[in-house]
């Protein structure tokens, strides 16, 4: 098993300045990560997107650590404007960007859901036919760079397991597969043992984050709490910290043949550096009893 680092568990410390991009590749090589997987970001003035991506590939050539997957936001509901033929334009110019990047991973959102004012009489399965399109228009686009695509249990509406299997069933395209992210189907209140049961099968890629969990059935009162979609409120946590059941996923993974890179996406309070060090050698440990 092989581990890799989200950009986003360094957000803080990119926003607030103390660290560029370029430095936490060397930062997470120096923490003892064989991989770095790039969040959707902002080349610096004077650069392209282009020209930033081959950069940071680059970097991860010259300090020895391998750029694993590529990370961004997509909604073939509501994205640019709600134009499906634009949003797939942009996400085919993402797939561009993921190939200078030298990835071979780019995970895409499905969507958030219909709008209040959209909904009507609407679901779930009145949203897969649109969804299914932009899939399969993008991952045959990723096919001549070698790349496969990506979905993930994320952001309510396209969260919860049934939901994410149904999307990949439907697309039915061997370079479409599932981001299984083990922390995320809490936030659809659903049990990650049973979630990652399911779809392990399915799984191209790994995150492995952690959260604390507070019952929503009585007031609270805690700064840092964000609500689930039924109203359980969680925190980010390092891994092993926290309530998710991070060891028994990893077990049932690896159990249906999962060999890729478990990648630590760190969500918590506590400082960075800490807690993605701490989280990658907590994983480390736990994949070695597995294995």
């Amino acid at each position: 098993m092989k581990f890799s680092v989200s950009t986003y568990s360094y957000c803080r410390l990119v926003n607030s300045g103390e660290k560029t991009l370029a430095e936490c590749i060397q930062l997470a090589k120096d923490t003892g990560f064989d991989g770095i997987e790039f969040v959707d970001f902002d080349p610096p003035e004077g650069m392209s997107m282009t020209e930033y991506a081959a950069f940071l590939r680059s970097e991860c050539e010259r300090v020895g650590i391998e750029p694993v997957a590529y990370t961004v936001g997509a909604d073939f509901i509501n994205g640019s404007e709600g134009d499906l033929n634009k949003e797939i334009k942009r996400l085919k110019g993402q797939v561009d960007i993921a190939n200078a990047l030298g990835v071979k991973l780019m995970r895409h959102d499905s969507s958030r859901g219909y709008d209040s004012e959209t909904r009507g009489y609407k679901g779930f399965d009145d949203a897969l036919p649109r969804i299914v399109q932009g899939i399969r228009e993008v991952t045959e686009y990723a096919k001549q760079y070698g790349i496969k695509t990506m979905t993930e249990n994320h952001g309510f509406f396209c969260q919860e397991s049934l939901r994410v299997e149904k999307i990949v069933n439907t697309v039915a395209n061997d370079n479409f597969g599932l981001l299984v992210d083990i922390g995320n189907f809490m936030c659809a209140d659903e049990n990650p043992v049973e979630a990652v049961g399911r779809l392990a099968s399915y799984a191209f890629h790994v995150h492995a984050k952690d959260f604390h969990k507070k019952s929503g059935n009585a007031p609270f009162f805690c700064d840092g709490f964000f609500k689930t979609r039924g109203g359980t409120y969680l925190r980010g946590a390092i891994i092993g910290h926290g309530d998710v059941p991070v060891y028994q996923c990893l077990s049932t993974l690896i159990a249906n043949g999962y060999d890729g890179y478990v990648t630590v996406e760190f969500e918590g309070m506590e400082d960075q550096i800490t807690g993605t060090t701490y989280g990658l050698n907590t994983l480390k440990r736990m994949c070695a009893s597995i294995c």
